[in-house]
């Protein structure tokens, strides 16, 4: 059921809603969380999408916003809502609100959501692309407990990461970061089997790739060794070497879903490793609202602090420790049980050694 509201109000699109949900026979509200999407018109529908086939794992209220600020100065000074509200069909046991925002009233979208949000219940607001500087201040950003970015929607993504350092608020994440919890997952799986000290890493990827340099930075701050990320041809992330003194730990993925992964000592395996939907990866960050401390720790561990030879050094092989690497400062202690949580550091075992094969959300 679809219902077009020109030139409408918070009030009367809840008055809507109501009547709707009446209308399909399910007056009650089984939704656990409110989805809040801050998009244009040309990106609004991969969007709207991705997030229609998370809500069937997650039964959410989403409200997409789209700012129409206009182009002259009457445009400008007006100010009118439009909505399409949206229940049944696709949306599932969900319902969607698309918002379109017009004149001055663009400017103050906080005030056209705050009547929407379903009550008692959590709020997350995801930015697909354009997110604000600082997403925890965002007049949106502040109605949230989660708060998700995506720096590989960026013009220069490593700069995105750098921004996403200096205003990380607890909330905040990225879907950059969660396109490698499938690589965090085998690779703590695969330290924990060995117990000789790791000296060194590499990861291989994509120049453009933010999900490479966060994979980097969370495997120098868990490991405290130096790490190198190099340029290979990709698709995406395609290689993770970690020099030991029985060999290298290699976990290699080609064009295709599935990956090498090597140990020493230990026969070669096949590791699935498939190329997640935005939809995946948006189910999976509301399936845990918390502050995500890991993303946290990666993100500010600093990309300078990064060794980057350059493309030419995507064919090598073993990663060496370099000479000059400036020392790691001390992770902050993590609740036990998340992807990459430390082991003990004793004599006779790897530093490198990381519980918590499962995935960090």
């Amino acid at each position: 059921m679809n219902i077009d509201l020109t030139d409408t109000t918070s009030g009367e699109i809840n008055s809507t809603l109501v009547t709707a949900r009446r209308a399909m026979g399910s007056p009650a509200v089984g939704m656990v969380l409110t989805l809040v999407i801050v998009t244009d018109e040309g990106s609004h529908y991969d969007a709207l999408k991705a997030a229609n086939e998370a809500s069937k794992e997650h039964p959410s209220r989403i409200l997409v916003v789209v700012r129409r600020p206009g182009r002259s100065p009457r445009d400008r000074a007006t100010a009118r809502l439009d909505a399409e509200v949206r229940v049944g069909g696709e949306t599932g046991t969900g319902e969607t609100v698309l918002l379109r925002l017009h004149g001055e009233l663009a400017g103050h979208a906080h005030s056209v959501v705050l009547p929407l949000l379903l009550p008692d219940a959590p709020v997350v607001v995801w930015w697909p692309a354009d997110a604000p500087e600082h997403p925890s201040k965002d007049p949106l950003g502040a109605l949230a407990q989660r708060r998700i970015t995506d720096a590989a929607e960026t013009e220069d993504p490593v700069s995105a990461l750098r921004l996403r350092a200096r205003s990380y608020a607890p909330g905040d994440t990225d879907l950059a970061w969660t396109r490698v919890t499938l690589w965090r997952s085998v690779l703590a799986a695969a330290l924990d089997q060995g117990q000789t000290p790791i000296t060194g890493a590499v990861v291989e990827g994509e120049e453009y790739n933010p999900s490479v340099d966060l994979l980097a930075l969370w495997l120098a701050a868990r490991l405290e060794v130096p790490v190198r990320r190099v340029v290979s041809e990709g698709p995406g992330i395609t290689a993770v070497r970690m020099a030991t003194g029985e060999g290298d730990v290699c976990l290699v993925r080609g064009s295709g879903s599935l990956a090498r992964l090597s140990v020493p000592g230990q026969p070669d395996r096949g590791v699935a490793l498939h190329r997640r939907s935005t939809a995946e990866l948006i189910a999976e960050e509301l399936r845990r609202l918390d502050p995500d401390e890991t993303y946290a720790q990666a993100v500010g561990f600093g990309l300078d602090r990064l060794e980057r030879p350059g493309a030419a050094a995507a064919t090598g092989g073993a990663a060496e420790p370099a000479e000059d690497a400036e020392p790691a400062e001390e992770p902050a202690a993590e609740p036990a049980g998340g992807a990459g949580s430390p082991s003990a550091k004793g004599a006779g075992r790897s530093r490198a050694k990381r519980s918590g094969g499962k995935e960090a959300r």
